[in-house]
């Protein structure tokens, strides 16, 4: 009752409100009745705007239906605008009831929507770290991508090196097979034979890899030193043993030969090491690595011991003390009296130039009479390397005396060279004596003077009255060659290429010369017949059929007896065993080859009626008899 009080009262006082509004609207209209003189006005440019817009809006509402009705029908705007507002408040009255009996539910409402406020903020916080995840997550992908990539280029590269880098190490490696072969297993077993070859393979690699400088030759060379070591001394009492058999009498010396030859690998032996010849270097070369820094060589010691030392050897003693004894006085000089570079050089040269003067003295009477090229070129390498190691020490005072040295020994071994390679080319082989089959002492010292030692072999050649002796004697001599120049070079070098096709062109030729006593007929009609049939002109062939008889009952009855005439020949004329089993091999399938052809050509038109085809030696019985003399190693 109280609000309805209130209300009315609200009520009340709008009313009065309402009319003394309206009181006041009319008294404000009779004071617009007052005459009002302007003048003349000006109205332009903005006023002007005003004016069109106003009147505008009085064409708007005057098209209203509302305001022309009541204009036709006269009704009073000051009532009717009354009424409106009075209807308003009626209005917004009623919308207030409505409010507050929905108040409830309006709460309700509000509480629902704070709720959702609250879930969608959630879900927004939700999302925006769902958001930055999804980022991170499009991050990672990308660096996986990138490191994906990266692995695929790093496995490519793997499996680029995996097949060299498996052959190296299995090249490079000592399994513990071989260890336990070679220390246990007598050497007169396979295993052991088996082992010994590997072993010899291992050892030539690791070799050949230390003057490429791989590190890893470091961890088995003494590995393999140690295994070469024991190996050499089971076969030396295996050796002994049977040679100590040859003492008793009444002794059938065929049979332990006969067992020695089934071992004749351990008939290879390393040349040694002091060999009397200039142009080996043999152990020489240590001066320039191992011995280089080692301490000087001291004259009553040495004589007490009676060793021998190469002019290289000497040399390198001297220079040694020279070397340390004039890093420490350019040292003591340049800080005792304060002096640097030029003046500390100038004092050095003032204190030592005797010394160098005495040095230089020695070297150039020794360089007058000497005729050693490998001696004067390790000198000039000593003093390469001995001038790097005082650079390192920061000292030059030497550095002239290093350029004289070098200025004295460069000339002398051109001219040693130079000696070598006019006594080579005018070598006269009629005044070297006596001439056999076997490798020549001039070849073996002259190896590595490659162009005129080629002339020299050739002109020696030409001294054997037969082909197959000419041959001979050029296989085995280029065989020894190719041997020192792998000992000093790879194996892809052009010295050792060239060599390789001299070796391989000469041993073709020989294994046509060694087929030609017993299969030459053959031969012969296979090159004379073969290319007509090529060309496709067997119709123009006459067979002759003796002469094809002869060559078929010839090779059926002494074919096995030719192929060990040719066996034996070709062990007795090559020193190199190796050498002279591949071109055994190389042989033998020549003559498979040549058979294979010549029975080709029996089985074609006009010959494949010849009654003489059905006493044809089947091929296979050739290859199981060719296999025979294969080797076991």
């Amino acid at each position: 009752m109280a609000d309805s009080h209130q209300e009315n009262e609200d009520n009340t006082g709008i009313r009065d409100t309402n009319e003394g509004d309206s009181n006041d609207v009319e008294d404000a209209d009779e004071d617009l009745q007052v005459d009002l003189d302007l003048g003349e006005l000006d109205l332009t440019s903005q006023d002007e705007f005003i004016l069109d817009e106003v009147d505008v809006h009085i064409q708007e509402n005057l098209e209203d239906e509302l305001v022309k009705e009541a204009l036709e029908k006269g009704v009073d705007l000051r009532q009717y605008s009354r009424q409106i507002e009075g209807d308003l408040h009626e209005v917004e009255n009623a919308s207030i009831l409505d409010y507050i009996k929905e108040s409830e539910n309006i709460a309700s409402l509000h509480n629902q929507i704070a709720s959702c406020d609250t879930i969608l903020a959630s879900m927004e916080k939700m999302l925006t770290s769902f958001q930055e995840d999804l980022g991170s997550i499009s991050s990672e992908i990308q660096t996986l991508q990138e490191q994906s990539l990266s692995m695929n280029i790093k496995l490519k590269n793997r499996q680029a090196i995996k097949g060299e880098l498996s052959q190296f190490v299995g090249d490079i490696v000592v399994p513990p097979s071989m260890i336990t072969h070679i220390n246990e297993t007598p050497v007169t077993e396979q295993a052991f034979i088996e082992q010994l070859h590997e072993l010899h393979h291992k050892i030539d690699f690791a070799k050949e890899q230390s003057f490429k400088g791989a590190l890893s030759v470091n961890d088995v060379g003494h590995i393999l030193e140690m295994l070469k070591g024991k190996a050499v001394h089971k076969i030396r009492d295996y050796v002994l043993q049977r040679i100590y058999q040859f003492r008793r009498p009444m002794t059938n010396y065929q049979i332990p030969q006969n067992a020695l030859l089934k071992f004749s690998i351990f008939s290879g032996r390393v040349a040694l090491k002091n060999r009397s010849t200039i142009f080996t270097l043999g152990s020489r070369g240590s001066v320039l690595t191992s011995e280089l820094e080692e301490p000087v060589i001291v004259p009553h010691a040495a004589q007490k011991s009676e060793k021998k030392h190469s002019f290289e050897s000497l040399f390198r003693s001297m220079h040694f003390a020279l070397l340390d004894n004039s890093c420490r006085e350019y040292l003591f000089l340049a800080d005792f009296f304060m002096v640097q570079k030029n003046s500390a050089r100038d004092l050095f040269t003032a204190v030592f130039g005797k010394t160098l003067s005495l040095f230089l003295k020695q070297m150039d009477t020794y360089l007058e009479s000497c005729f050693d090229a490998i001696g004067i070129f390790l000198c000039i390498h000593i003093v390469h390397r001995y001038r790097i190691l005082m650079h390192k020490r920061s000292v030059p005072a030497l550095d002239k005396y290093w350029d004289t040295v070098l200025e004295m020994s460069w000339p002398r071994f051109t001219y040693v060279v130079e000696l070598n390679v006019d006594s080579v080319r005018n070598t006269d082989p009629q005044r070297l004596g006596v001439i056999d089959i076997r490798p020549h002492y001039v070849n073996k010292v002259l190896a590595a003077l490659q162009v005129e030692v080629e002339n020299f072999i050739l002109r020696m050649a030409a001294e054997f009255p037969l082909r197959k002796e000419q041959l001979i004697f050029l296989i085995n001599n280029y065989d020894m060659m190719l041997a020192v120049l792998l000992e000093r070079t790879s194996e892809d070098s052009k010295e050792v290429e060239s060599f390789q096709q001299l070796l391989t062109a000469r041993i073709q030729e020989f294994v046509e010369e060694a087929l030609s006593p017993a299969f030459g007929g053959m031969v012969a009609f296979v090159k004379e017949t073969e290319p007509l049939l090529e060309r496709g002109q067997g119709q123009v062939i006459r067979p002759d059929e003796k002469r094809i008889q002869q060559l078929v009952r010839g090779f059926a009855s002494d074919w096995k007896r030719s192929i060990e005439n040719i066996n034996q020949e070709i062990m007795r004329s090559f020193s190199n065993f190796k050498n002279g089993t591949t071109i055994l091999q190389a042989a033998l399938t020549q003559l498979i080859q040549y058979y294979h052809r010549f029975q080709k050509i029996l089985s074609q038109h006009p010959f494949k009626r010849l009654p003489i085809r059905s006493e044809l030696i089947n091929i296979h019985h050739v290859m199981v008899e060719v296999k025979k003399h294969k080797t076991t190693f």
